[in-house]
């Protein structure tokens, strides 16, 4: 356990529990720019939860630094008398906060892109007349552009301000990764249900593509590792099933150890180099 915190008991329980040191506590109230990023957001993410080292915050904070004690309470005092005319935030529906809480901002663009064509693959699949399952073709891609738009730089005008906050990292990108998923398994299941196409075919390639991106995303980028897959699979899987006019290979019951490993592998990746996505480098 690193020095800068120590087990102090609690109101809660009979365990003690791990609470920043006095220390690390004093130097982040004077804005001591010595203290390593990664101490800083592992500090900043404890207070989120922690009431007691909040409490201690705000006692260093009166006594190390008393200008900005006077600042607060300055703004504070023209602060409370609007308090009571101010409407109260309408609540949320506890079913819908994980969905708006997880998803980016900027994904509404994406996730209507992804119903239309959804729809257009169901209306191929009826109208074509061939041997093409156009929901199967296309089920592996279709989250792999939401993960991209929900992690980058060029889309999210937010971004730098998201990704230093004490929660960006691998977190942020599984949690908006997961808004994805919910949003595409949800239209490929009702589409497979039109089609006739079961679960069993698209979801293993769908979260193998999923998990490849991230990883991906972790060495060059997610957008360009979004872009690079998409391509891939364009040029080795679509073009060749169009010409023939058949189920690819990909898709059938052999194939499903070889997209367990893939997924497997992604997410070995994705855990070994956690730390790369909470980087603001000019690939991210």
């Amino acid at each position: 356990m690193s020095d800068n915190y120590e087990r102090r008991g609690t109101d809660t329980g009979p365990a003690p529990a791990h609470h920043a040191s006095e220390p690390l506590i004093s130097r982040y109230a004077r804005g001591d720019t010595s203290i390593p990023g990664d101490e800083v957001w592992a500090l900043e993410a404890h207070l989120e939860s922690c009431a007691l080292c909040r409490a201690r915050l705000a006692a260093a904070v009166e006594s190390a630094a008393p200008a900005v004690t006077a600042l607060v309470g300055g703004v504070w005092s023209e602060l409370a008398p609007l308090l009571p005319t101010t409407a109260p935030m309408p609540g949320r529906r506890r079913w819908a906060v994980p969905l708006l809480a997880w998803a980016s901002p900027v994904m509404m663009p994406w996730m209507c892109t992804t119903v239309l064509v959804t729809l257009l693959a169901v209306l191929f699949d009826r109208v074509s007349g061939s041997g093409i399952d156009f929901v199967l073709l296309l089920a592996p891609v279709l989250p792999v552009l939401g993960v991209a738009a929900s992690w980058a730089r060029a889309l999210d005008p937010a971004y730098e301000l998201t990704a230093g906050t004490p929660r960006a990292g691998l977190p942020l990108v599984l949690r908006r990764t997961t808004s994805v998923l919910v949003v595409v398994i949800s239209l490929l299941t009702v589409a497979g249900w039109i089609t006739g196409t079961t679960v069993a075919q698209w979801l293993l390639p769908c979260l193998a593509f999923t998990t490849g991106t991230l990883a991906l995303g972790g060495l060059i980028g997610v957008t360009r590792a979004a872009a690079g897959l998409v391509l891939v699979w364009a040029a080795v899987i679509v073009t060749p099933t169009v010409a023939v006019d058949r189920t690819p290979f990909a898709f059938r019951t052999d194939a499903l150890p070889v997209w367990a490993a893939v997924l497997a592998l992604g997410l070995a990746v994705v855990i070994a180099r956690r730390g790369s996505y909470a980087l603001l480098g000019p690939l991210r």
